[in-house]
């Protein structure tokens, strides 16, 4: 009777797990046609440029420096060549330092990534969740992110629908005759 029981769950659950609709989307696709998105990669590229050119600048300055010191080294007094050494090493640390603030783990530039993207980000979140809804699927796959997808077929692409919950065109005009 156990056996007979638990044959029947499990013939029961398995049939459950195949009635769940699953669909993906393309979310590079979609954050391609928001302007905000395009607005935020612009800015996040200027920040980093300024930071780059600002640490690259330093560099240069180091590099003028060290070129100094060697031209000089030979007329230095030992303790003028320690000072010259400890300001040498003194600029390279303000260096790593700088990148390291700007372009590090949670640095400046992670900062200001989440500070613009992340609005937009959960906007198309949103956008996804109420099409799941809608559509009654209970996984939604990102085929752009770093899950593999050998194939899809184009049925279970719901990229247009979400493009169209965030205002951009009409699903009938976008959409697949298949869907």
């Amino acid at each position: 009777m156990r056996l007979f029981l638990l044959a029947l769950f499990l013939t029961i659950a398995s049939s459950f797990s195949w009635a769940q609709k699953f669909g993906y989307i393309d979310s590079e696709l979609i954050l391609n046609q928001l302007p905000e998105y395009k607005e935020a990669q612009k800015q996040l590229n200027q920040f980093s440029l300024k930071w780059q050119k600002e640490v690259e600048d330093l560099q240069t300055q180091l590099d003028k420096y060290k070129q100094d010191y060697e031209a000089e080294e030979v007329l230095l007094t030992e303790d003028m060549k320690k000072e010259r050494q400890d300001t040498i090493a003194n600029r390279e640390k303000i260096i790593r330092d700088k990148q390291r603030n700007y372009f590090g783990y949670n640095g400046m530039l992670y900062l200001k990534r989440q500070e613009l993207i992340k609005p937009v980000q959960d906007k198309v979140f949103a956008a996804v969740e109420k099409v799941a809804k809608e559509k009654k699927l209970a996984i939604v796959f990102d085929k752009s992110s770093a899950l593999i997808m050998v194939y899809t077929d184009p049925i279970h692409d719901y990229t247009d629908f979400v493009l169209e919950a965030l205002g951009f065109g009409d699903k009938n005009d976008t959409i697949p005759s298949n869907k």
